[in-house]
């Protein structure tokens, strides 16, 4: 890494906190946290605990990342859980070897696109039953328990299980966004009696939230292992009230489903292999993006440079449109992955960026063939056994239906396959669906270098590039790497079938100055400022010159990074 580019004007652009710091960067939010034997990022201090108790315990970073999702699934509900998906990259030290896992659901298979035109459906509604795919977060555990890990699930599951039964203090952001989904909770009764105190109001900070019947179902997946979810009693609860409110599921799409061992592709950008999940997830944008803007020397246009700015925004423009076109379940479809994340390609590309103009007409190319909640967490273990690991239910407490007995919501990810029979990610029975969530990590000299990822839809292959540019370009500390304000681009066309402009939006955090946001306009973007849904980051770096681990936590977020 090199030392940080830090002009006067790019200095506005870090996170203004309000203090001075004795150390450089002064208004850094927090200090990096290092660490010599095993760490813990995540998005919630408690979950983070759960974590770092495994590994001192001697667990390695699977059982923990596991213990770390059941945690998160009691304390930070709206984001995660059983009812959702789970991506994850690991890197087993002993093999000297990364392996990939999709542990994402598939459609029902009564879900056509013949059902939904003859129920009048131009596309698939994003929130109620008829958005649900079969969740595949319980079988990503149980593949991962089997595979890597080295503690019963009896034994990760516990602490979760007493803190679902005897309740949790919310914390604050948690207590904000639970109080915008509570409209639409209080609509599904099974949602309300869940999530709602005396069915009609969202908890509010330092409030303490039992969900009993979160608990009695990690019981019988503790019990049970991943039959009692996609076999047992909690495939009969959900499927029944499917049946019951007018979904689709069926228990042969429960007992269908299998979580997929998959290879993670990469890209080098500057001497470092960034690695990401193959579709059906959106971590190839991330590839893409990276390989447009290695060819601009970005170093010498400084951090939140409108020069550096503009550049990022039309890469990701060009990366977004491919995405919409090509990006879809790999096994159902032919997705030309090795062509959209050559170099070859992106030099083809990268001849549509003008550096002067925003492009105002963006299309896919040929590569010869907005709004998310997600949870992200990252292990490393005294071993150096490496987990990138992120769950989700997609939007807020997913699709926002709970069936009344087993204490968690059903993700709507269903929402994202587009009713156009010639699109790529079309629906189809007991197909995966174009994915947002994407893990990620970085090598260096074939060893694991950083481990990463920011949550947040759309916004999670462009925070990815962010943080990366922060760290490999800008030479900048990994806290420091998240603290920088960013930006977003929103308005590209969607892998559902709907079409951008070709121009969109590029929204800034209110570190972005005015100057930098005029001299964007003059450049033919459309800029507005907003507060919320520029990604939630963690990361830890491997120091193996030192021995140590240096792991940051996003300061948007309630989140802790913890070691030992």
């Amino acid at each position: 890494m090199t030392e940080p580019v830090l002009d006067a004007q790019a200095q506005d652009t870090t996170r203004q906190a309000g203090y001075d710091r004795p150390v450089s960067p002064s208004n850094q939010s927090r200090s990096v946290v290092i660490a010599k034997n095993g760490m813990v990022a995540t998005s919630h201090p408690l979950a983070a605990q759960a974590g770092l108790d495994v590994l001192k315990s001697g667990g390695n970073a699977v059982d923990a990342a596991i213990a770390v999702n059941a945690m998160l699934g009691v304390v930070e509900p709206m984001s995660n859980g059983i009812g959702g998906d789970l991506f994850c990259i690991y890197w087993d030290n002993k093999q000297k070897k990364l392996f990939g896992l999709n542990a994402s659901g598939r459609s029902p298979h009564k879900a056509t696109r013949e059902y939904f035109a003859e129920h009048g459906h131009k596309q698939i509604p994003l929130f109620g039953p008829l958005a649900w795919s079969v969740p595949g977060c319980v079988s990503g555990w149980q593949a991962l328990n089997d595979r890597f890990g080295s503690m019963a699930l009896k034994e990760l599951l516990a602490p979760s299980i007493l803190t679902a039964r005897e309740g949790f203090p919310v914390s604050e952001v948690i207590a904000h966004y639970w109080k915008v989904s509570a409209p639409s909770l209080a609509q599904y009764p099974g949602s309300a009696k869940t999530y709602l105190i005396d069915d009609h109001r969202p908890p509010s900070t330092g409030e303490i939230f039992r969900l009993p019947q979160l608990a009695a179902s990690y019981q019988l997946i503790a019990e049970q292992g991943a039959d009692a979810f996609y076999r047992g009693r909690i495939a009969k609860e959900i499927v029944a009230y499917s049946e019951e409110i007018g979904g689709l599921f069926s228990l042969q799409d429960f007992e269908d489903h299998q979580a997929t061992w998959v290879d993670p592709v990469s890209t080098n950008y500057r001497g470092f292999d960034v690695w990401e999940l193959p579709p059906s997830g959106q971590g190839i944008a991330a590839l893409q993006m990276l390989n447009l803007i290695e060819a601009y020397d970005v170093r010498t246009m400084g951090p939140g440079s409108a020069d550096w700015l503009h550049l990022f925004s039309e890469a990701k423009k060009l990366a977004f449109e491919d995405r919409a076109k090509y990006y879809a379940d790999t096994d159902v479809v032919d997705v030309p992955v090795a062509s959209l994340i050559s170099k070859e390609y992106a030099k083809q590309r990268g001849q549509l960026i003008d550096m002067q103009q925003a492009n105002q007409n963006t299309t896919a190319g040929d590569p010869k063939l907005q709004q998310g909640d997600t949870v992200y967490l990252t292990v490393v273990d005294k071993n150096r056994n490496c987990c990138s690991f992120i769950q989700s239910i997609y939007h807020g407490f997913g699709s926002k239906v709970t069936p009344p007995e087993v204490g968690f919501a059903i993700q709507n990810r269903g929402a994202l396959f587009s009713l156009d029979e010639n699109h790529l990610n079309r629906l189809d029975p007991h197909k995966r669906p174009f994915h947002t969530i994407i893990p990620a990590m970085v090598t260096k000299d074939d060893k694991p270098f950083f481990s990463f990822g920011v949550m947040g839809g759309d916004m999670q292959p462009q925070g990815h590039v962010q943080i990366l540019v922060n760290l490999l370009d800008f030479g900048m500390n990994v806290q420091q790497a998240g603290d920088l304000a960013r930006i977003r681009h929103l308005g590209s066309s969607t892998p559902r079938g709907v079409s951008g402009d070709g121009r969109g939006i590029v929204e800034v955090e209110s570190g972005i100055p005015d100057s930098i946001v005029e001299d964007l306009e003059s450049r033919g973007h459309k800029v507005r400022r907003s507060v919320g849904g520029f990604g939630g980051y963690q990361g830890i770096l491997i120091d193996h010159k030192n021995g140590v681990l240096h792991g940051a936590t996003e300061p948007r977020k309630d989140g802790a990074t913890v070691g030992y």
